[in-house]
């Protein structure tokens, strides 16, 4: 699918204890968390809720962040998140993957000079990063497009 056909897109921030949300409007240009974040554990759960909400929404595309060590090698939360991707795809969702390193500093970093109190941050900081990361992936797009590829390259 080109860059000129706009799509609605649905990010992921897949964690072990949360699991944040965001997606974009139509023109690809707003992006927005969805509340609340998944508090469920369990792979298949998080997964079944993630294709509901995609269905709700419509999502034609699925970003999920890949969480690469710092120096850019896969380690067991980027396998992790594969996996839970694997799952995406298998129930019929179109799957991309986002490096997503340094989405949560991002995003405490945007929580804290909104002064949300520590303890309050948890709620709000998955969600976040899944922006983040759908941001970063929409940009990494735009500049494949100016570099005339598509979205499935």
């Amino acid at each position: 699918m080109g860059k000129d056909a706009i799509m609605k897109i649905l990010a992921v921030d897949y964690g072990a204890s949360r699991t944040g949300l965001a997606t974009c409007d139509a023109s690809e240009f707003l992006t927005t968390a969805i509340t609340p974040q998944i508090t469920l554990k369990a792979r298949p759960k998080v997964a079944a809720r993630v294709c509901e909400i995609a269905a709700e929404i419509h999502a034609e595309l699925i970003v999920v962040g890949l969480p690469l060590n710092m120096d850019g090698t896969r380690g067991g939360q980027a396998e992790k998140a594969q996996a839970f991707g694997k799952v995406l795809s298998d129930a019929g969702l179109d799957v991309r993957y986002q490096d997503e390193r340094m989405t949560t500093v991002t995003a405490e970093r945007v929580l804290i000079s909104g002064s949300v109190r520590r303890e309050n941050r948890k709620q709000y900081v998955d969600k976040l990063a899944a922006a983040v990361i759908l941001e970063q992936w929409l940009a990494s797009q735009s500049g494949a497009a100016e570099r005339g590829m598509t979205y499935g390259e």
